[in-house]
């Protein structure tokens, strides 16, 4: 009886961290009109020319207002778990295709796996998880915990990876500089190493949940660690000045921030299916 309290716990919080993002990105989106994220999506699917701009745009914002919309229905009515699920999967399965696209990796690096605009189009891997999590799709705790935790490597692998270039250590400066929790690295080291401090502590997060797959015991500093990640991204909003806007709610900037909310999500379910594969 316990563990089930706990377990609708975490997915009420879920729902509700789900409609919070999408309903802060989709207002966003209506608000801030058309933009070249937009455009970078349908240029890899060829249909830019067929409508004008700002209708694709107001499809996006429509179609993240109305997964925030069933999401708050959900936390009350369960039968719409399954809606939101299959939901989240579109929303999701439309952006993550276009990271085919050459336009989503930087040439100067190398190309691919150099992440210039997927960086933000990556974060979908995370709600394409969740909604096959929320269909319920038939499948072994074990597995369903690798489906809810794998959006989390990825993103701290790839993300984490890439802290290791310049190009990534100056796009993170104004983010480190404006937080309290992190400025102070820069009084220490420079601008290189503590960008690569940041993407080892990534990494070890990473050895951390792989070893809690397999040694429970892990489960708690596993999470702990990568969850810091994904909440200290969410100071950002608050302290980076660009991230919020007065006529849009969010920026761009706030758009790629905001997501991290889903990887806490992930983590939700990570927890909650370990926690019932101990039991079994």
């Amino acid at each position: 009886m316990k563990q089930q309290y706990f377990k609708q716990t975490y997915i009420k919080l879920a729902l509700l961290l789900i409609a919070i993002s999408t309903g802060l990105l989709g207002l966003s989106m209506a608000l801030m009109g058309h933009h070249k994220h937009i455009t970078l999506a349908t240029d890899f699917y060829g249909i830019t020319a067929f409508l004008p701009g700002y209708i694709y745009n107001l499809l996006a914002a429509f179609s993240f207002i109305a997964v925030s919309v069933i999401a708050c229905l959900a936390i009350k009515h369960t039968r719409l778990r399954a809606l939101l699920g299959y939901s989240l999967i579109v929303v999701s399965v439309v952006p993550l295709f276009s990271l085919l696209g050459q336009s989503m990796w930087i040439d100067s690096l190398g190309g691919f796996p150099a992440i210039g605009s997927g960086q933000g189009v990556i974060k979908y891997f995370a709600l394409l998880s969740i909604g096959l999590l929320f269909i319920e799709i038939d499948l072994s705790v074990k597995t369903k915990q690798w489906l809810s935790v794998i959006p989390v490597l990825v993103v701290l692998v790839w993300i984490g990876g890439m802290k290791f270039t310049l190009l990534e250590a100056k796009g993170i400066e104004d983010l480190v500089l404006s937080s309290p929790f992190m400025s102070w690295m820069y009084s220490i080291w420079d601008l290189q190493t503590t960008s690569n401090i940041i993407g080892i502590y990534d990494l070890i997060a990473v050895a951390l949940i792989i070893a809690a797959m397999f040694n429970s015991r892990l489960l708690v500093p596993a999470i702990l660690m990568s969850g810091a990640v994904f909440a200290v991204t969410q100071t950002f909003l608050i302290t980076w000045g660009a991230a919020l806007s007065s006529e849009t709610l969010l920026s761009t900037g706030g758009h790629f921030l905001i997501k991290d909310l889903w990887f806490i999500v992930n983590l939700f379910f990570f927890w909650q299916l370990s926690k019932q594969s101990q039991l079994k």
